[in-house]
């Protein structure tokens, strides 16, 4: 075990912050069933962000909650912007593989004006679905 899920989060709109759900149906090549980001066209179909990130961010005297900066799992004890791209994670029954580090931010996101930064940019990740199926706050998260 390298880590596990804190926090399972989705919303209807891209850019917004996500609302937590205690599990989550996660299909295959395309990403977690009523997200706004999944969509078999690209390779960001689930964002990962570890707590670790955002307590940084809590140290800066902000009143985060986790889905605040858009992630789709929130992960605990796994150092998510050292892992290779190409390394295969499974969360629960499903497989991801890491497809990028961080993005590029073009404009100031609702995220960044809600709360005055954005760390996804700099310590997300994103996977795309290798293989789907259920995943729940609590699992494990492995490297395969």
């Amino acid at each position: 075990m390298i880590g596990k899920v804190v926090s399972i989060n989705i919303s209807k709109n891209k850019g917004t912050t996500k609302k937590s759900v205690s599990e989550a149906i996660v299909i295959e090549n395309s990403g977690i069933e009523g997200d706004a980001h999944a969509g078999s066209h690209w390779h960001r179909q689930i964002s990962l962000l570890s707590v670790e990130s955002i307590e940084k961010m809590r140290a800066k005297g902000l009143n985060l909650n986790y889905g605040d900066f858009a992630e789709n799992i929130t992960t605990e004890g796994v150092d998510l912007i050292s892992l290779p791209i190409g390394t295969k994670i499974k969360i629960g029954e499903c497989i991801l593989e890491i497809t990028q580090h961080g993005k590029s931010c073009h404009s100031k996101c609702e995220i960044f004006k809600t709360v005055g930064d954005c760390i996804m940019p700099k310590e997300g990740v994103f996977a795309r679905v290798l293989k789907g199926g259920k995943i729940k706050v609590g699992d494990e998260i492995l490297k395969l």
